[in-house]
């Protein structure tokens, strides 16, 4: 598949997740400094969780499930431009840009954050599907304990890893049990991420902005 003849700038498949799941936590790491390159990533103009509208019904979904049981949802990223992807395989190039290493792949070296698949040059979050997210306990307020931080690019944020506590695992399979339920399928190397099953644009990857105001146009 040529990846630039797939692109293209039409949201109007798109949806702000805000609108159709109230209540939702969003924190946008790439709009933010707080993620492994060290700066805000290419396309993120505003800290909002875009998905496709398919992608957004089935996690109003899973979050009314967790809801119920006394947990929300935060959201870490949803759509992610093409841009954006260009972006981490550039830094992936720049060899002495190493400033976050040791927050996030302290034990790695860049080229096998691609190697081993924590960074594609394709990703799955520029069809509008795929979203990373975790669960906060809403009688304490505080994130559940999964083990590993968002986007530590490790063998302990591998979903099945054993390395964690029998509590951590049980919580990791717990939210991985209700996004399967809802239609979502997981990866291997990362409990925080999930794609739509049937994802409506499977061979496109979509270029607009993360922006609210964008949808508008």
């Amino acid at each position: 598949m040529d990846f630039k003849q797939s692109v293209t700038m039409d949201p109007s498949g798109f949806v702000l997740l805000a609108d159709y799941v109230p209540g939702i936590v969003q924190e946008i790491r790439y709009y933010s400094t707080f993620n492994f390159v060290g700066e805000r990533i290419d396309g993120y103009e505003a800290p909002a969780a875009l998905l496709t509208v398919e992608a957004a019904r089935a996690l109003k979904a899973v979050a009314n499930e967790m809801n119920v049981q006394g947990y929300r949802l935060r959201v870490f990223d949803a759509y992610r431009p093409a841009c954006a992807v260009r972006h981490f395989v550039l830094w992936g190039i720049e060899d002495l840009d190493l400033r976050m290493k040791p927050y996030f792949y302290p034990d790695l070296e860049k080229q096998a954050l691609f190697q081993q698949g924590y960074i594609a040059s394709q990703s799955s979050h520029s069809r509008g599907s795929a979203v990373d997210l975790t669960l906060l306990d809403m009688r304490s307020g505080k994130e559940v304990d999964m083990g590993s931080p968002f986007d530590l690019f490790s063998e302990r944020s591998h979903p099945d890893c054993r390395a964690v506590t029998d509590e951590q695992y049980a919580n990791r399979m717990f939210l991985q049990s209700a996004m399967v339920r809802n239609g979502f399928q997981p990866i291997d190397c990362e409990w925080w991420h999930f794609s739509l099953r049937d994802e409506p644009y499977p061979d496109v990857y979509f270029e607009f902005p993360v922006s609210p105001d964008y949808l508008k146009r």
